[in-house]
């Protein structure tokens, strides 16, 4: 990646709804060149997608929580499984299969605390569950330009 890709990569994911000629103008390129460019960075997959930033209060999901999950028996199989259930939960944001003390990591959004004891409490139910813990979190922040590291 050079600055050229660099660039454009920052100013799309401060808004991906930026156009072709914009960019090229911003740059001082030629639309062709940016066109390309970009083009580029998706075939080499620097950029994975486009996606909508959604605001979790506004569709009534101000509640999130990281959900902390060991596993029993300690087999892939039964990690993809689970994996694949939690994912497919429309209050999942996203999922972490992680090393420690826990084998995944799954941040929620729902409507309140009731909600998350409930979503909790039919986790737990699971078989495959060995320990399960919630935090509820107070404030999220994420990075929405992400570069690549010298």
């Amino acid at each position: 990646m050079d600055e050229l890709d660099t660039a454009l990569l920052r100013m799309l994911q401060n808004d991906a709804r930026r156009t072709n000629r914009d960019m090229a103008a911003e740059l001082k390129i030629a639309p062709s060149t940016c066109l390309e460019r970009i083009r580029g960075l998706r075939d080499r997959g620097v950029i994975s997608g486009y996606h909508a930033a959604v605001d979790l209060k506004a569709i009534d999901r101000s509640t999130q929580a990281i959900i902390s999950i060991k596993l029993r028996p300690q087999a892939m199989a039964v990690a993809t499984a689970f994996q694949k259930y939690v994912m497919d939960l429309p209050q999942t944001l996203d999922m972490f299969m992680v090393s420690g003390g826990s084998d995944f990591l799954a941040h929620v959004a729902v409507k309140d605390t009731e909600a998350l004891r409930d979503l909790v409490l039919a986790l737990a139910k699971r078989q495959e569950i060995a320990d399960i813990r919630s935090s509820v979190v107070f404030e999220h922040h994420r990075r929405t330009t992400i570069m690549p590291l010298d």
